[in-house]
């Protein structure tokens, strides 16, 4: 018999505009997300940058692709604020097993993907262990690239403020979008009770991945559903590279490349992104279920 887990005190700061929301995913395990829009399911999953959340990566995206379908975005676990069984275990397939636990909490059966650096590496790596769940995938600057230049320093996060600019301004070429108050609620995610001591095990794990379940790329060469790859050209975190690689393997991917612009296109093209992907997402059939269609 399983006791309800008791919902944390608390509250996404009011600069991301997001609604707080938790499920219980598992014993012992109470996942932490914000949900918008109705209609074709579409998971977001956060890229792995210190301080990282869901709201941290997806707050200028959420509002306007909710127009589109229905917007689930989750702290995976080891992140943000969900809150982990004792003896979690991290790595690449317990990510991706989490994602699956999230939709089968939630009733969902098939869903489309959107992920971000890490995310889109769970994004591929869902596609080849869980095919029939996905619709298709949205990638961008898409992780598990080898640890070159900066990713190698990427793998060593600096917990402190100054560290985690450091950090952000290596995801965009306007610098300016790192603000001090984004940067300051970038601390505060990183510091807090259930972040801080589980950092460096969740680092190891991905880093370990990256050596240990690099994609398949023999799988990927058969995948059917839609991708769609996105990447900017001044990315130093995964070189644009990563995406012409994908994009010679997976037969069912088309891409967009961003220029003047680093890992982080959801946020440093944020209006174009997000035009992007509901471009690309209504050519396929995804509509909200206001108009009648929930597929």
């Amino acid at each position: 018999m399983t006791t309800q887990l008791k919902v944390p005190s608390y509250t996404t700061d009011a600069f991301f505009g997001l609604e707080d929301k938790w499920l219980e995913t598992a014993d012992g395990e109470l996942t932490h997300y914000h949900e918008l829009g109705e209609g074709t399911p579409i998971l977001f999953l956060h890229g792995s940058g210190t301080g990282v959340t869901a709201a941290a990566n997806w707050w200028l995206n959420l509002p306007q692709l909710a127009e589109q379908g229905r917007c689930i975005a989750i702290d995976s676990i080891g992140y943000g604020q969900t809150v982990v069984a004792e003896g979690t275990q991290y790595g690449i397939r317990e990510w991706v097993r989490h994602a699956v636990r999230v939709l089968d909490a939630l009733g969902i059966e098939k869903a489309w993907i959107v992920g971000n650096s890490l995310g889109g590496w769970l994004a591929l790596q869902f596609a080849i262990d869980f095919p029939e769940r996905l619709l298709g995938v949205v990638s961008m600057g898409t992780g598990g690239a080898k640890l070159t230049g900066a990713l190698a320093g990427h793998s060593k996060p600096d917990l402190s403020e100054t560290g985690i600019r450091k950090t952000l301004e290596l995801f965009v070429v306007d610098t300016s979008l790192v603000t001090d108050e984004l940067v300051s609620l970038r601390y505060q995610a990183a510091m807090n009770d259930t972040a801080t001591d589980r950092l460096a095990e969740v680092v190891a794990a991905r880093d370990r991945d990256r050596e240990e379940l690099p994609l398949d790329f023999d799988v990927l060469s058969r995948l059917e559903i839609p991708v769609l790859l996105i990447h900017g050209v001044q990315d130093v975190v995964i070189p644009v590279s990563r995406t012409w690689e994908l994009l010679n393997v997976i037969p069912t991917a088309d891409a967009h490349i961003f220029s003047q612009c680093g890992h982080w296109s959801q946020v440093e093209r944020a209006e174009e992104f997000n035009t992007i992907i509901k471009q690309y997402l209504a050519a396929r059939g995804v509509k909200r279920a206001a108009s009648g269609v929930t597929r």
